[in-house]
């Protein structure tokens, strides 16, 4: 009886074949040699910039500045999430705006945040704060916002105040919704950290390399550089995937 491939080898039989046509277009010249860089070029040029320190200190700053605007705007959007959801003048007063808000594309703010903060680090941190804030705002309002009646009528037989209600039924009710929206904020905020790096330049990261190496049309660093940005964000989903099934181990596994 033949046994199914392992998931692991299914996977990687998509990127085989990448690799199969990109050695074919790289060695049939012409200006396809330019646009497809041979792999070993590529291997050669990760060395070279692994080795020389250049490749680890991009990634860490990319990383320190995703980490830092996920935080700050993740932190911010599910208190706001919360406040929207359990408190009507604030929903009133808040919601319009932020729905309003969120529908301008964060390339939209680009221009005026340029004008307030420059190119530097706080107008890089502001946009993918704000990367971050809409999903975790949305998820969080989502999840307490739709709480089933049933646990709040378990909260008043108990007597439950506002603090324990929030902690022991709203907020085990509405986790799965905000995690959620934290899945989402990780990735809006890591594809914002790229494209500020890309777009506002100055400061060190993957994305201004990319950037550099444009403008210096050296194909195989942009290669390097968008490899090791797949790698590190698909590293990050799935750390935090997992967390996410730690978190939520209480709901069990759907029959």
């Amino acid at each position: 009886m033949n046994r199914p491939l392992p998931r692991i080898a299914l996977g990687l039989i998509v990127p085989a074949l990448i690799l199969v046509w990109w050695t074919v277009q790289s060695n049939a010249g012409g200006a396809r040699a330019l646009a497809f860089v041979p792999l070993g070029t590529i291997a050669a040029t990760f060395a070279d910039l692994a080795t020389g320190g250049l490749l680890l200190g991009d990634a860490l700053t990319t990383l320190s500045r995703a980490v830092t605007g996920l935080l700050l705007g993740g932190i911010a959007g599910i208190a706001l999430g919360v406040a929207m959801a359990t408190l009507r003048p604030v929903d009133r007063l808040v919601g319009p705006i932020y729905h309003a808000v969120r529908q301008v594309p964060l390339l939209g703010w680009l221009p005026l945040i340029g004008l307030w903060l420059g190119n530097g680090e706080s107008a890089k941190l502001l946009i993918i704060g704000l990367a971050a804030f809409y999903p975790t705002v949305l998820g969080t309002y989502e999840g307490i916002a739709h709480v089933e009646r049933r646990y709040l009528d378990v909260g008043r037989v108990y007597g439950f105040g506002a603090v324990q209600r929030f902690r022991h039924l709203l907020l085990p009710a509405a986790l799965p919704l905000i995690l959620t929206g934290i899945t989402q904020a990780i990735a809006f905020a890591w594809i914002a950290t790229i494209g500020v790096e890309i777009l506002l330049g100055a400061g060190g990261g993957l994305g201004a390399t990319m950037g550099i190496a444009q403008a210096q049309q050296r194909m195989d660093i942009i290669l390097v550089a968008i490899a090791v940005t797949a790698l590190l964000g698909f590293a990050i989903n799935h750390l935090f995937a997992r967390l996410r099934g730690h978190l939520l181990r209480w709901q069990g596994n759907p029959a």
